[in-house]
């Protein structure tokens, strides 16, 4: 037995030996391969004075180019630097993916082994930064990292340096999924603690207030500008017809008009009246509006690539971006990954389809800013497969003209700008019809200021970010956010109510105005937090990410619930991130609170008064799983005998 012992463990120690040159291989192919990028770069843009101008000499000639100058005319500077771009430069302008960062602020190039499994993980799939910009001479990025305003605004400065030394010094556009949330989800949002927090789309929507809603906007404005980011992946302007869907939390709500009036707000809050060098620019998605999911299922994932209109309201889910996005001008669009099923002569996913890119959203909507797709459509990623849901036979290149001939100018989460050189070089797509969409993306990076001055105060960033004024308004949102659906004679809570308390992660915010008990016997009312329901998937990576499935509790679930609030006076507040069936936990409770991202602290101030809820619910609540597969995926508020509806919401008053 020891000599079989001894052997298993000489063959573990020859796998891990093995294992460890093989990593000691990769890594110094990796180093080898970022130095000789970084010696692909040039020295960084002087700062010099023609004819009384200060301007940055971006390509390094000693002179004052037009592009380089900022009194000449936007139209005129993007005609000059278009005409000094190579093909290979102009082909990775139209290329965005995500780019990482080290905790120290620094462009991620090496794996980071001492930086926690999830930056390790990210640092291993991510491409070195240096091969982006120096290589693949792209010019726009999605940050994925959360750390300090001051790490953010060190990473903003780094970047924008490294490209600075590229041939004609085109600047970085950064651009960021939403971050000013309570929650942690990478597929779709970022959690960062050095921003303001704010409810989800859904509790803003439940203000009904517009004005709150660009308020928000303009502070994250402040807020991103802080730290460098200049484009917003938001707002969303899909429907939630679909409760099963698993995006739901980003959207505003089922009903169009409440979409277009809070989507338009919400640009009008980044952009400002017009996009100008103080402006956060948005990319409004996903045109032409991704709710309508078969089944609730998410495009993301094979099993969720067909969006249908069995109640035929195509035209309703277009009304949040014509009278919405589009009203407030957005300087760009995303279309999802879905099939838009018999909607058009064609069943392919949005960014191929031209029918909607240039017949829709182009020619009958009159759309002519830049228009991106959404993440890895033509190629495969460390992440999973392309979803080229509709065009799987296409060739990479094939899909690259399709997107192309669509309409589309960019292309998100792919880094293979020379299929568009091979396909110009091949006579497929004309340089003219790269020039289009190149002229696009340019034109907002002039109008942003990028060329003129990209760079942040590393040391005023965390005076912006997280700023007590906007802290403050942020947790005022939040309490206007939450709905009350239910209330027997028990809220608001008198001082010094004796709580127990469940589901909270910071149950002491109660003690400020009443006493948590450890013993449920000593407690006069229960309070507990609970989330909405979901089914956990593993088969791919990004599942693990996204709530969706179903809306009922199981036994188990529920039979831990009402065991609970079943001893005493007891108020559950739901975390809503989708339409929950809440029928027997609505029979048991004496009060029913719905939160779309409220902290303990905000929650305990409402429910002792402080703040009187006055939100209406954003959706409506169904009553049953039954009545939730017997709605139509692209009909609003058409759940038979719901339990609450769109609309509903009490007052203590």
């Amino acid at each position: 037995m020891k000599k079989v012992l001894k052997i298993f463990g000489l063959l573990i120690a020859a796998v891990v030996i093995v294992f460890i040159l093989w990593a000691g291989v990769k890594y110094g192919q990796r180093r080898h391969r970022v130095k000789t990028d970084y010696a692909l770069l040039g020295k960084p843009a002087p700062v010099l004075t023609a004819n009384g101008v200060q301007f940055r000499d971006l390509n390094k000639n000693g002179k004052l180019d037009v592009y380089e100058d900022p009194r000449e005319d936007v139209e005129k500077r993007v005609d000059d630097l278009l005409g000094q771009m190579t093909l290979e430069e102009k082909a990775g302008t139209m290329f965005i993916t995500m780019i990482g960062m080290t905790p120290a602020g620094e462009p991620l190039d090496m794996p980071m082994f001492n930086a926690g499994m999830m930056n390790l993980m990210f640092s291993m799939i991510l491409p070195p930064a240096v091969e982006l910009v120096a290589l693949k001479k792209m010019n726009s990025f999605n940050t994925i990292s959360s750390y300090s305003a001051e790490v953010m605004a060190r990473f903003n400065n780094n970047i924008q340096k490294l490209a600075e030394r590229t041939r004609l010094g085109i600047p970085v556009t950064l651009a960021t999924d939403p971050r000013h949330g309570t929650e942690d989800n990478p597929g779709a949002a970022i959690f960062s603690p050095a921003f303001s927090q704010w409810p989800s789309p859904l509790g803003l929507a439940a203000t009904r207030d517009t004005a709150l809603v660009r308020t928000f906007g303009d502070i994250a404005r402040q807020e991103y500008r802080a730290v460098g980011l200049r484009l917003a992946l938001s707002p969303m302007a899909d429907l939630a017809t679909e409760p099963r869907w698993g995006r739901i939390n980003g959207t505003f709500g089922e009903d169009a008009q409440l979409s277009a009036a809070m989507t338009k707000a919400y640009v009008l809050g980044f952009q400002g009246d017009t996009l100008g060098t103080t402006s956060v620019a948005c990319m409004s998605k996903h045109f032409s509006g991704g709710g309508p999911q078969k089944d609730g299922e998410d495009p993301h994932f094979p099993y969720g690539k067909e969006q249908v209109y069995p109640g035929h309201n195509f035209a309703y889910h277009v009304i949040p971006f014509s009278r919405g996005t589009l009203a407030a001008h957005t300087a760009a669009i995303m279309p999802y990954y879905g099939i838009p099923m018999d909607q058009t002569p064609e069943n392919v996913g949005f960014a191929f389809n031209k029918t909607i890119i240039t017949g829709l959203l182009r020619d009958s909507l009159h759309f002519d800013g830049v228009v991106c797709t959404d993440w890895n459509i033509i190629t495969p990623s460390k992440m999973g497969g392309p979803r080229a849901w509709g065009v799987e036979d296409l060739t990479p290149l094939q899909r690259v003209k399709k997107v192309l001939d669509a309409g589309c100018d960019q292309f998100g989460g792919e880094n293979v700008p020379e299929l568009i050189v091979e396909l110009v070089k091949s006579g497929q797509v004309s340089e003219e019809r790269i020039d289009k969409s190149v002229r696009r993306i340019l034109k907002d990076k002039f109008i942003l200021g990028l060329f003129d001055d990209p760079y942040v105060d590393e040391a005023k960033a965390p005076e912006i970010a997280g700023k007590p004024e906007f802290v403050a308004r942020g947790k005022e949102a939040q309490a206007k956010s939450m709905v009350l659906l239910k209330n027997e004679a028990l809220l608001p809570l008198k001082k010094g109510t004796k709580i127990y308390a469940d589901g909270m992660l910071h149950p002491e915010a109660l003690d400020k105005y009443g006493t948590v008990v450890k013993d449920i016997s000593e407690a006069d009312v229960i309070v507990t937090r609970i989330q909405t329901p979901y089914d956990k998937r593993n088969k791919y990576l990004l599942e693990r990410f996204f709530h969706q499935g179903r809306l009922y509790y199981t036994d188990e679930e529920l039979q831990k619930i009402l065991g609970l609030i079943t001893q005493k006076p007891s108020l559950v507040v739901v975390n809503l991130e989708r339409p929950a069936i809440l029928t027997p936990i609505n029979e048991k409770c004496t009060a029913l609170l719905a939160d779309f991202g409220t902290s303990d602290d905000v929650l305990a101030e409402v429910i002792f008064g402080k703040y009187n809820p006055s939100g209406k619910l954003p959706f409506e609540l169904p009553s049953s799983e039954e009545a939730v597969e017997k709605q139509k995926e692209d009909v609003p508020y058409d759940s038979e005998d719901p339990l609450y509806r769109f609309g509903y919401g009490l007052s203590y008053e």
